[in-house]
């Protein structure tokens, strides 16, 4: 005969399963306000958030300098103008090569567009001039057509490029006073706050500090192998412009997704329009192989190791960060992820039983005490 169900043992059970719930609505419901704050500010947070991951880039730097006895402002300074330099040296690295070479490129262009249409021409597709020149005017006809909506987008344009503008300059002048003020930011930070707040928030803040750290760290040495391994494959094969394509690959490491697509997209054009087809085709070949290497195998096993998440963790965490916010998210999907962890594991630490001190006569043979913690006698120190 089966056992009947305990009524008492149910209405306690629905109990808890319907007061867990309840407190799981009303987190849920804190996150969302928080977000939905945060998302009121994001034209503040973002240059804030920017400015930290260049203040960990340049933060060693500025370390060794106020070690050596360097004022902090000086030190703060010199690492925002190097910081300055480095940038301004990285763009001539990509535009003087490109600018010297454009003549080339454009003929190439030329050359290319006129072996597509001679490609066009012959079987299978056999399409002739005046299908091609109906084509074209087919698009010239949808352009006018469109000139308002292309105003549109154009004016969105700018305005996206000048917010961007404001953002850098904001985050460079944020970054200069992180590196000045910032070793100052957690003693002040635990005058401010009232009882053990004051010293659980500043123990995860410099915990999320470091775990940030670790994150540009192994987001470069990311970029990095990209740029050799892709350079490596475009000298091989004999692509002009080596160099600025493998920069400006390491610098697109640090926008996710997009970034790959777009420093792919200009080395297959530049290997279609000087070499032709069939070493754009190896190009693109080489592009794919890679980016699958790192985002399958580098870049989780490295931030793995770095930030103290899972592989797995990673690529789920990149995943739902691109679909919940785009470029943006999957930017901020990692790093926010491994400070998760952090928070995480200070409330493990924090909340975790202190362990029990075994008896003077021996360990504890008996199995756990059921009645309640024993009485030990105090060890003299």
């Amino acid at each position: 005969m089966p056992a009947m169900l305990s009524s008492s043992k149910t209405a306690a059970a629905l109990r808890t399963a319907a007061r867990v719930s309840a407190e799981s609505l009303l987190v849920l419901l804190m996150a969302a306000v928080a977000l939905w704050i945060l998302g009121r500010m994001w034209s503040v947070v973002w240059p804030l958030i920017v400015a930290l991951f260049l203040t960990t880039m340049t933060w060693p730097l500025a370390r060794f300098l106020r070690r050596r006895g360097w004022a902090p402002a000086l030190a703060a300074t010199v690492v925002t103008v190097l910081f300055l330099v480095v940038v301004a040296g990285i763009v001539a690295l990509i535009a003087v090569p490109v600018a010297s070479q454009s003549g080339e490129l454009a003929d190439g262009v030329v050359e290319g567009i006129q072996r597509l249409r001679e490609w066009a021409a012959g079987p299978p597709l056999n399409i002739g001039d005046d299908q091609i020149s109906g084509a074209f005017d087919a698009a010239v006809a949808r352009v006018q057509d469109s000139v308002g909506s292309m105003v549109t987008t154009v004016v969105t344009g700018v305005s996206t490029v000048f917010n961007g503008l404001v953002t850098a300059v904001l985050a460079l002048f944020l970054m200069f006073f992180f590196l000045k003020d910032g070793p100052r930011f957690l003693p002040w930070l635990t005058r401010q706050l009232p009882g053990r707040l004051a010293t659980d928030v500043p123990v995860v803040a410099e915990r999320g500090w470091e775990t940030l750290g670790a994150f540009v760290r192994s987001q470069a040495f990311v970029g990095l192998l990209d740029a050799v391994f892709i350079g490596l494959g475009l000298w091989f094969l004999d692509v002009p412009l080596v160099l600025p394509l493998a920069v400006l690959t390491f610098v697109s490491a640090f926008v996710p997704i997009v970034g790959a697509l777009f420093a792919g997209l200009v080395a297959v054009l530049i290997a279609l329009v000087s070499n032709g087809l069939t070493d754009a085709l190896l190009v693109l070949a080489i592009i794919v192989v890679v980016q699958q290497l790192e985002g399958n195998v580098f870049q989780p096993m490295i931030q793995s190791r770095g930030l103290g998440l899972h592989a797995a963790v990673v690529l789920l965490a990149v995943t739902l960060g691109g679909s919940l916010a785009g470029i943006v998210g999957s930017l901020l999907a990692v790093p926010v992820a491994a400070l998760v962890a952090v928070v995480w594991n200070y409330l493990r630490e924090q909340l975790a039983a202190p362990p029990r001190e075994p008896d003077a006569d021996g360990p504890d043979l008996d199995g756990p005490d059921l009645d309640g913690p024993r009485a030990t006698a105090a060890v003299p120190s």
